[in-house]
């Protein structure tokens, strides 16, 4: 390993040098910072700027960099120096766009900027260059769960980029739901009648391709491992076990309908003349296949009036049905009530709604509806009463706030999709038990047997920044598994969820991180010698990383990793840490600002914000030009979770006035980029009023608040409230004692 050589590059573009003195900074890095080589450039990000720092890795066998200049977050190539280690200070964004133009303001607003360039130094020194996971995983083969239309689209997306499949369907054909739909909601112009489902064009593909092997009959018995490495054992129906090698899963397991038999009151399980969606799709399948029209089910008679009930056990708010909307049901039984107009016009149909959705070209859809004599009525119906052979619906006219009824020979209810999930982990023993869901992966996984799930059993997922991916690295929901949706929706999930398999499986094979801080070379490194075997580690740990060995000491799984820390702030011998991010890197920025006197009048306000929307949102303030505290300090975090509670005792004890802790949203639709970091701070941060007593100091001096990345106006209000906080209660006690 080469010797450690620092150098410290200060621009003075973009306005700095006019309102900084830069030469006071690079004496800050030079003389405090003890950074060997110290420069000084008028545009760093130019071509000339960039040239003089790749010289001096060159020929000054420079290996870590600490640039003080814009944030971060820009100029990522022009400063992507990827063979030496490399820090931001962030002057530009973080300094001189977030304060005033002012003489009054130049003191404090040049204090801001050497603290950075202080703890830009500092961390530069505690970090190392990440080499990359040493157990690189080479599988590239992506396994597809699921061969209805996402499975299908999921399977041909991948080999059509060249990767070989292996698609796993429970059942003897592939298709799935679409498969049994006699026709489908059109998907290009005119848009004004029903379409063929175009499914045996698909499945033809996927049966002819030469890189997709198909197993009909067959469920996964077991899956283990990590992207680039998952061990898949798939059992036939025959009693046949074979093991399949993979690098990544695509979860396409679908939804199954919502048992209408739970709808007494519509008539559902009453009369065969009451039927779901699926149950017209066949009646249609069949009376095309005989080349005559639909009979009705109690008696073969013909069908004069049709009615469809809209949201049957759907947008429920008595927690008695599903409470979502499935999506694509208002398209599809304007589709079947075109089955009825288009072979016998004079057949009465009606669609009862309370809300018509008709997404995208749906509304041309819905005009051509109208146009062929499909009546809409905006009403909510309160019952279906079962005659022997015909049905009453009874139903408030919403438009003219009157009771009405109308008599029908068939009933269509339409029912929501559930989907097929499988064990929800976050579900209670007890309830798991009385719901015998059946596992779909069946994952080797300390965590569960199954991927996490919503409240409402949908596969969990980033739903904001990051569809498909779930808590589980290199696995995939794609279709109506992970929300409700049609299938034109669906074919499109299928072809991202496909795209980030291959991210995942190209990722693993180079030893990198996977979403969202794809490309990361850094992993978990433990020193086992320190550890007390608590296990935090592994309960905390969102994404299944972590499992333990005989002695029960933890064991990484850098492939499922997604870096995110969570560990290291759980940890709490600290002995958890990353080349590029430890509590030492943290905590010697913590330690590295200018600390001024209890009679200053000048706190220090730590603000410990989370890399992917705190900071972005800060960032974001500077560029708008809203101005806050000259007396906070940021230092980016990879999440929240990361934070570790010693940063905060460290802080407090060395004479901070007050930690400000910025991160995601968390709860049931949380924004969290690392679905519980947000969630396990705060409730660290529950438990820190005890410490703060202890030390004498008011509750007050440490804060959580939840910032959206589009919070740029909030996130400067937020600091200034706080800001205002600290200066009522006071300077910290504890800077006598620093």
């Amino acid at each position: 390993m080469s010797e450690m050589k620092t150098a410290a590059y200060i621009c003075q573009g973009c306005g700095i040098a006019e309102r900084l003195n830069s030469k006071q900074m690079a004496v800050v890095a030079q003389k405090e910072g003890k950074m060997q080589l110290v420069r000084e450039h008028a545009f760093l990000c130019n071509a000339e700027g960039v040239q003089m720092i790749r010289d001096d890795i060159a020929g000054e066998a420079v290996t870590h960099v600490m640039i003080a200049a814009c944030s971060r977050r820009a100029k990522t190539e022009a400063f992507g120096f990827h063979d030496v280690t490399v820090v931001r200070a962030n002057i530009r964004e973080g300094v001189l766009w977030s304060q005033p133009e002012s003489d009054e303001a130049q003191e404090i607003t040049q204090e801001m900027a050497d603290d950075y360039v202080r703890m830009g130094c500092a961390e530069l020194k505690k970090m190392k260059l990440p080499q990359g996971a040493p157990n690189k995983a080479q599988n590239k083969r992506i396994l597809v769960v699921g061969g209805g239309i996402s499975g299908l689209t999921a399977a041909l997306e991948s080999a059509a980029a060249g990767y070989e499949v292996v698609l796993v369907e429970k059942r003897g054909e592939l298709g799935g739901w679409a498969a049994q739909l006699w026709k489908c909601v059109p998907t290009k112009s005119p848009y004004s009648s029903p379409a063929d489902t175009g499914v045996s064009e698909l499945i033809a593909r996927a049966t002819q391709h030469p890189r997709i092997r198909i197993y009909l009959n067959a469920t996964l018995a077991q899956t283990a491992g990590a992207p680039g490495r998952f061990l898949a054992q798939i059992a036939s129906e025959s009693g046949a076990a074979t093991t399949e090698e993979v690098g990544a899963i695509v979860q396409a397991s679908g939804f199954t309908g919502y048992d209408i038999a739970r709808l007494p009151e519509l008539g559902g399980g009453k009369s065969p003349n009451v039927v779901d969606q699926a149950g017209l799709e066949r009646l249609a399948a069949e009376a095309a296949a005989q080349n005559r029209p639909m009979r009705r089910p109690s008696d073969g008679g013909e069908i004069r009036s049709v009615v469809f009930v809209q949201c049957a056990g759907q947008r429920d708010e008595s927690g008695k049905h599903l409470p979502y909307c499935s999506g694509h049901c208002c398209n599809t039984s304007i589709k079947q009530a075109m089955y009825f107009k288009d072979a016998y016009p004079a057949t009465d149909t009606a669609v009862i709604y309370t809300d018509l959705r008709t997404p995208g070209m749906g509304e041309d859809f819905y005009r051509s509806g109208q146009n062929k004599g499909v009546t809409f009525t905006k009403g909510t119906v309160s019952e279906v009463a079962v005659n022997s052979n015909t049905c009453t619906v009874k139903f408030k006219d919403l438009i003219l706030n009157e009771e009405g009824s109308i008599d029908a020979d068939l009933v269509v209810l339409a029912t929501g999709q559930v989907p097929n999930s499988g064990v929800n982990i976050d579900l209670p023993e007890e309830e798991q038990a009385k719901a015998q869901p059946v596992s779909i992966l069946n994952l080797n996984y300390r965590q569960g047997r199954d991927l996490p799930q919503l409240k409402h059993g949908l596969t969990d997922s980033h739903f904001i920044c990051f569809p498909y991916e779930t808590r589980r690295t290199g696995i995939y929901a794609a279709g109506p598994v992970r929300r409700p949706m049609d299938m034109a929706q669906a074919s499109e999930d299928a072809t991202g969820a496909a795209m980030k398999a291959i991210q995942a499986v190209e990722n693993a094979s180079l030893g990198r991180a996977a979403h969202p801080r794809s490309g990361d070379l850094s992993f978990p490194i433990v020193r086992i010698e320190g550890c007390t075997q608590c296990k935090r580690c592994t309960v905390e740990c969102p994404f299944g990383a972590i499992d333990e060995d005989e002695k029960r000491y933890p064991v990484f799984n850098e492939s499922r990793c997604r870096r995110c820390g969570t560990c290291m702030g759980a940890c709490p011998v600290r002995v958890i840490s990353f080349e590029n991010y430890s509590p030492d890197s943290i905590g010697s920025q913590i330690k590295a600002v200018d600390m001024p006197d209890e009679f200053s009048e000048k706190p220090r306000i730590l603000v410990l914000a989370c890399e992917n929307d705190a900071y972005p949102a800060l960032d974001m303030a500077g560029m708008q030009r809203h101005i806050y505290s000259a007396f906070v300090r940021v230092i980016p975090v990879r999440c929240l979770g990361s934070v570790n509670t010693v940063w905060i005792t460290d802080a407090l004890n060395g004479g901070w006035d007050g930690v400000m802790m910025m991160g995601c949203k968390h709860g049931d639709d949380y924004q969290c980029h690392f679905v519980k970091g947000s969630e396990l701070a705060n409730y660290r941060m529950g438990k820190i009023d005890d410490t703060l007593k202890q030390l004498g100091l008011e509750t007050e001096r440490v804060t959580t608040c939840s910032v959206a990345i589009t919070d740029s106006a909030r996130v400067a209000q937020l600091i200034n409230d706080y800001a205002a906080t600290i200066q009522k209660i006071g300077m910290s006690p504890m800077k006598g004692f620093a």
